[in-house]
């Protein structure tokens, strides 16, 4: 009796394309139109099409586990776009996590959950803004998971790619924009310490400082972290000062709205009385009142970026940097003007 099945060759009809475009929708192939997939997808359903000897991809189907340090800032949810946009045309199963250290040794990045990860399958994990310790490290790699750090907290040698941006120039170019307006006393609102990031910012805003000659003022410098109560508490603190800055420079776009509230408070206009630089170039940059003078980094294609050097990684592939670096622009709106 002669074999009844459908043929990919029935499905490839059926839907209107290539018997070459069913193959390659079948075995999960990146670089084909939603549409199209869509449509081969569908006759595969109407047909009730089974192959015979499975999807033949060499490239097959990786689960890889994101780890952020929290969600509750436009700065995740625009690593995330870029992360899923890429997951997407690249067969990749993205499973989102957030640090809970209530959960002890079976949070994210715990022993625990580095070997139930490695014992799923989920060959890869990307690391946000978030610190990896030597130790979880060398799990990770002991168990052939693969690890990408997107702004990692903590320096980390060869065997880890971080993926980020030129902070140490964007941090030059928040302040040397306020030195080119005049502004001599501006204060820094930073982020943790221990964060790179906000270290290499700072380290951008002393060197401009230095070479416009401009006096840098210990109590203006202040670095407690990323998010909206910090920018409110350091800016309210600096304005206190008998002596307050006609600037500030906030190491992130959160910490400059928490800026910006604290001038309201104090009834001062931005940038009348105030100007504001942030750092990022998140969505709420523009929706501000005033629209945020920021620092853009390419949030997006970060997250764009470490898919990419992860699969190559796990493909064996020879990956194209490292330590990537995005470059940072500085982007003029209206929280900047001469000093009053």
């Amino acid at each position: 009796m002669p074999d009844s099945r459908p043929t990919l060759a029935q499905v490839a009809e059926r839907a209107g394309v290539s018997r070459a475009t069913a193959s390659k929708v079948l075995n999960r192939r990146p670089n084909i139109a939603e549409s199209t997939r869509a449509r081969v997808q569908r006759a595969i359903a109407d047909l009730g099409y089974v192959p015979s000897t499975g999807p033949r991809d060499p490239h097959p189907l990786h689960k890889v586990n994101v780890v952020f340090d929290t969600l509750v800032n436009t700065y995740s949810m625009e690593v995330l776009d870029g992360i899923l946009a890429a997951a997407r045309t690249q067969a990749v199963e993205v499973v989102v996590n957030t640090l809970d250290p209530r959960a002890g040794d079976d949070t994210p990045l715990g022993e625990a959950w580095i070997r139930r990860v490695a014992a799923q399958g989920r060959t890869g994990v990307i690391v946000v803004t978030s610190e990896l310790t030597a130790r979880q490290r060398d799990l990770l790699h002991s168990l052939g998971v693969q690890v990408v750090a997107i702004d990692p907290l903590n320096p980390l040698d060869d065997t880890v790619i971080s993926v980020g941006a030129t902070n140490f120039a964007g941090g030059m170019q928040a302040t040397g924009h306020l030195l080119d307006l005049g502004h001599r006393r501006i204060a820094f609102a930073g982020g943790l310490p221990i964060s790179m990031a906000s270290r290499e910012r700072f380290q951008g805003f002393m060197n401009a400082m230095s070479a416009a000659g401009a006096p840098v003022d210990p109590t203006l410098i202040q670095e407690l972290g990323f998010n909206f109560a910090s920018g409110v508490r350091m800016a309210t603190d600096f304005l206190a000062l008998p002596d307050p800055p006609t600037a500030i420079f906030a190491g992130s776009d959160a910490t400059a709205l928490g800026v910006l509230e604290a001038a309201r408070r104090q009834g001062l206009r931005v940038p009348a009385d105030l100007s504001v630089v942030g750092f990022d170039d998140t969505y709420a940059a523009e929706s501000t009142a005033p629209p945020l003078t920021t620092v853009r980094q390419p949030i997006i294609d970060m997250g764009r970026v470490a898919i990419r050097t992860l699969l190559q990684q796990l493909r064996g592939e020879p990956v194209d940097s490292r330590h990537v670096q995005l470059s940072t622009q500085l982007v003029v709106r209206e929280s900047t003007a001469a000093p009053a």
